[in-house]
């Protein structure tokens, strides 16, 4: 009998049915089943595990081990694990497991089943493409509807027979869905995914909206990279008795991941990155995301890089959706090697050949940090981030570090040099070659006169950009004073055979000569040279300790000097000693939690960071003034002026369940649609023939003559059936009627004037 290794009909991960076993055989297998740990042992369906296998993925991650079978089981799950672990599989398997079920198929005219909301277009494209492959051999048909796409289009999807499972965007679906006056009432599984951004950056009044028209037996599902345990936020998403499934909180970055810190002047950025690039950029390593704080960066960005040889391409939020669809094509096809984003990209994209993250412009916050960086390294790829700070970025690297709870090496502190470099260096880049590279730079910026208006504009976005940026933590700015940038170049950037140099030229930086510019006169007798010498008997002993201290913090040895303490006489004594502080018992509980700073780097509320970095401007003339103080009246409760429209001059619409949508979302564009469409799409008499916009059978021959007197009729029948004119027959009825009376106009003036 053959083992059912040996079988060749059968999926990998399957065993073939046996017609006679021994009790030492079932025993084996049984040991073995227990011990699987692959999509297998989930009871995935036959057709899943085929797409699964299509795929090329094996083993589950450890996220997915958890959260799998309890979404399978119909619970309300919350999960958080770090970037790249696999969360997108964690939902996309149990929604096809769950429509594939035979209790769950759908009723007539009710085909829409599961919805999953993401944030970006980009993320939302990239769900769909997850959703096509694994459901490949499942028979179930999928959909986006984004933000930026003609509506039109999205109204001939979610019409007739919708697809079972819909990717969007919060605003455009609502929008759909009120103009449309879809029935949520079927829907059985809906997903808020990157959930700590959906609920955060605006989306607030549309979700609760979308969530008051879901059915109350929906099984809902949240997932994000970084999430705070205080869930109060997440409580309108209508989750019922949830699980909450968090993994990889003390290590919030991929071990495969190589962080390097560069340290460099502001002025210098821009020198360092191509330096950076042209280090990275091998045949091994070919691509690179840079991101950027601003658009107008982004842009500059690219002109250096275009001037530089470097192929790039460039993504932000203000850009066309088409453009950006087309940009993050040609990199994901390696038809260039760097892409060059905002934030805007930090979140939710799966580029499969990344290896190198750079960051131009620091993060502002830690956990925007972990989702840039997390673009690489991710399913257990080994990848790389760079960083550049400079001397305004401190404050914030201290308060990311404090977050990872890291710790940062000098480079006076490694020995291996290049590639073999460890992670979590704080050095500088070499000054030889940052000169060369800043002289090409200048000379791009005065010739190139769209670079000179780049710099310009990202100058003046650098500022706005600072006004609004989430400051550091008071105690990292105490820190950040004391803590200077290392003199020694990075060793990734250093060969070995250099390193002597570099650290000459770091140890002549740090010479201090022990005379000073007043004891350089030639005669002895002199007032300032007799005047320093009387200072250096008093505090000759102080100045050389302090000389020493700071030695040692160039070499990297931090020494305490809060115990010396000078006297009068110029003799240092130690201080007295501090009482020893109280051990409390283990009762004692602290006024902090021993995870604050993990969860202040989590939660990023942004409503109420914009809300305290509202600027209000004064008129700059009477009327403007007057206009100003008629639109705001005093708010007693807080204390300000606040506006007397709270919508901001929106019209606003009350729905169904009560809630204010802008009324733009009820234009009526759906029932224009559908009359220019469908012909009497509510009778049910099979006799009447109307013309729709369903393709004919293939078999049947069509000219194109048939094809031109079809749409002929078709618009003379609407023209005759309609008894009124639209909007635009209208204006050109008039148009043309102007036209008709400027010539006549015309003509009797020319008359006259021959007469």
């Amino acid at each position: 009998m053959l083992k059912p290794k040996e079988m060749d009909d059968h999926l990998p991960g399957f065993d073939a049915p046996a017609e006679e076993e021994s009790p030492a055989d079932s025993q084996s297998k049984s040991k073995k089943k227990k011990a699987s740990g692959g999509f297998q042992s989930m009871g995935l369906s036959f057709p899943i595990i085929k797409g699964i296998t299509k795929r090329g993925y094996k083993q589950p991650t450890p996220i997915q081990r958890k959260t799998i079978p309890l979404a399978i089981s119909g619970k309300d799950v919350v999960a958080m694990a770090r970037t790249g672990s696999g969360k997108t599989a964690c939902f996309v398997l149990p929604i096809l497991e769950k429509l594939l079920a035979p209790n769950s198929k759908p009723l007539p005219g009710k085909n829409f089943r599961a919805l999953i909301l993401s944030p970006t277009r980009e993320l939302a494209l990239q769900t769909l493409r997850f959703v096509r492959e694994l459901g490949k051999f499942t028979g179930l048909s999928s959909a986006a509807i984004l933000g930026g796409e003609s509506i039109e289009q999205q109204f001939s999807v979610m019409s007739g027979k919708a697809p079972d499972i819909v990717v969007a965007t919060p605003g455009r679906f609502l929008h759909i869905c009120i103009e449309m006056s879809l029935k949520l009432d079927n829907i059985k599984v809906v997903v808020f995914d990157e959930a700590d951004r959906l609920f955060e950056l605006g989306f607030g009044e549309q979700l609760q909206e979308i969530v008051a028209r879901l059915p109350s037996s929906r099984q809902t599902l949240l997932f994000s990279a970084t999430m705070p345990k205080m869930l109060v936020e997440f409580a309108r998403a209508g989750l019922s008795d949830p699980m909450l499934v968090r993994l990889d909180v003390d290590w919030k970055l991929p071990s495969t991941l190589w962080i390097g810190w560069i340290a460099v002047r502001a002025e210098l950025k821009t020198a360092a990155l191509l330096l950076l690039l042209d280090k990275v950029l091998t045949s091994t390593t070919p691509q690179a995301v840079v991101f950027a704080a601003t658009k107008h960066h982004v842009e500059y960005l690219h002109l250096i890089l275009q001037k530089a040889g470097i192929s790039s391409t460039y993504a932000y939020s203000g850009l066309d959706p088409s453009a950006r669809k087309i940009a993050l094509g040609r990199f994901t096809n390696k038809k260039c090697s760097v892409l060059i984003v905002t934030d805007v990209a930090a979140r939710g994209l799966d580029l499969p050949a990344l290896d190198t993250v750079i960051n131009y412009n620091f993060p502002a916050k830690p956990k925007l940090f972990v989702h840039r960086v997390g673009r690489s390294a991710r399913a257990g790829r080994a990848g790389r981030a760079f960083s550049l700070v400079a001397a305004e970025d401190i404050a914030h690297l201290l308060d990311l570090h404090l977050f990872l709870g890291a710790e940062l090496l000098l480079p006076s502190q490694v020995s291996e040099y290049g590639n073999t470099c460890p992670s979590g260096v704080w050095g500088g880049v070499p000054t030889s070659l940052l000169e060369l590279r800043h002289q090409d730079v200048r000379s791009w910026e005065k010739d190139c006169s769209e670079i000179e208006e780049a710099v310009r504009t990202c100058s003046r976005g650098w500022q706005q950009y600072m006004k609004w940026r989430e400051p550091a933590s008071a105690e990292a700015n105490k820190r950040a004073k004391g803590t200077d940038l290392p003199p020694l170049p990075h060793p990734f950037l250093v060969d070995e055979h250099d390193s002597t140099t570099d650290k000459m030229i770091a140890q002549i930086k740090n010479y201090t000569p022990r005379g000073t510019i007043l004891e350089l006169s030639a005669k002895n007798d002199s007032p300032m040279y007799l005047a320093m010498k009387r200072k250096k008997e008093v505090h000759g002993k102080m100045v050389q300790k302090v000389r020493d201290i700071k030695k040692l913090k160039a070499e990297g040895v931090l020494e305490d000097t809060s115990n010396i303490k000078p006297t009068k006489g110029g003799e240092n004594q130690p201080a007295k000693k501090k009482k020893k502080e109280v051990v409390r018992d283990e009762n004692y509980i602290s006024h902090f939690a021993s995870d604050q700073h993990t969860e202040m780097g989590m939660a990023v509320n942004f409503n109420a960071g914009a809300a305290s970095a509202t600027l209000e401007l004064a008129a700059d003339s009477g009327d403007a003034a007057r206009a100003q103080r008629s639109a705001l009246r005093w708010d007693r409760k807080r204390k300000k002026m606040v506006h007397v429209d709270p919508d901001g001059g929106r019209k606003m619409i009350r729905t169904e369940s009560g809630g204010r949508v802008p009324a733009s979302f009820r234009s009526g564009r759906y029932d224009e649609w559908r009359k220019r469409n469908v012909a009497d799409a509510g009778s049910d008499d099979e006799d009447t023939t109307h013309y729709t916009n369903t393709k004919k059978p293939v078999s049947e021959f069509r000219p194109h003559w048939v094809k031109h007197n079809e749409r002929v009729a078709k618009k003379s029948t609407e023209a005759k059936s309609k008894e009124f004119k639209d909007k635009q027959q209208i204006v050109k009825e008039r148009l043309r009627k102007d036209k008709i009376k400027q010539k006549l106009k015309f003509k009797t003036n020319k008359k006259k004037k021959k007469k």
